[in-house]
């Protein structure tokens, strides 16, 4: 079990959901998007975090969109966060934005590409923070054992590991379900990133490409196997997004979905 603020994760609590666009294209978007998701899951009474990149460092293309840059980025993170008093997480590249990010950070997210970055992980871990750290594409759901090793090497033991798709094959992703059994076993909550993991990395040369029609059905999967909060990212206008346009959910998707996996997660979670 971890706690965030008034926000208790792990096995047996609520599910709970981290979701927002995948990259912060303006802030009156982001707000938007913010909003909308606030509301939704205040509906349904469902623990929310909101995210959004201010930087994707990772793009395949030197000509893709990365985002705001940190300043303003964060700028953008912290006044949504003063406006609509919600969680936010965002996703750290470079050991050097940890000092700023962490101010407004209730969540540091260490992507999947570089989850064996010694530096960034301790920088990011001795903060205090909570981290979410996704499990690369390249590594076996047990090899997170020394991952998560580095992080408490700090004395942090606030940790959420994500799934989010192995490499099969080139431009290609598969989601074993069995990783979120495994990683569990390690002690922490895990969370299941339907959106990514339907990706198809470098799928359309310049640009990747996803299964869009996929993402529901993995995250029921997901929730049937017993994960313990869903990563989402979600726009208004999928086809018009700036950073991976194939495999953001739209956002009116949301209400029926969360629904349905609250009705799973209440079937499968432990009784009290």
């Amino acid at each position: 079990m971890m706690h965030i603020k008034n926000l208790s994760i792990g096995q047996g609590l609520p599910l709970i959901f981290i979701a927002g666009p995948c990259v912060i294209e303006s802030f009156e978007s982001c707000l938007k998007l913010a909003e909308e998701l606030k509301t939704f899951f205040q509906i349904k009474n469902m623990p929310f975090i909101f995210k959004a990149s201010y930087d994707k460092a990772n793009r395949t293309s030197v000509h893709s969109y990365r985002g705001p840059g940190l300043k303003e980025g964060i700028r953008i993170l912290a006044d949504i966060k003063k406006r609509l008093d919600v969680l936010i997480l965002s996703d750290v590249h470079c050991k050097e934005d940890i000092p700023i990010v962490s101010e407004t950070l209730d969540i540091i997210q260490i992507p999947a590409f570089l989850c064996r970055q010694t530096d960034l992980i301790l920088a990011a871990a001795k903060t205090g923070k909570p981290i979410n750290i996704k499990k690369g594409q390249f590594l076996a759901p047990w090899d997170m054992k020394a991952v998560v090793e580095k992080i408490r090497s700090t004395g942090n033991e606030l940790i959420l590991l994500t799934e989010r798709g192995t490499s099969f094959g080139y431009n290609n992703l598969v989601s074993d379900m069995r990783s979120l059994v495994i990683m569990r076993k390690l002690g922490y909550p895990v969370i299941y990133d339907a959106t990514h993991s339907v990706q198809l990395p470098g799928g359309r040369g310049n640009t990747s490409g996803g299964e869009r029609d996929m993402i529901i059905p993995l995250a029921r999967a997901a929730v049937a196997t017993g994960c313990d909060g869903l990563f989402l990212e979600v726009h208004d206008n999928p086809e018009k997004a700036l950073s991976d346009a194939s495999t953001v959910l739209p956002i009116k998707d949301i209400p029926h979905l969360i629904e349905q996996l609250s009705d799973i997660h209440n079937i499968i979670k432990p009784k009290a």
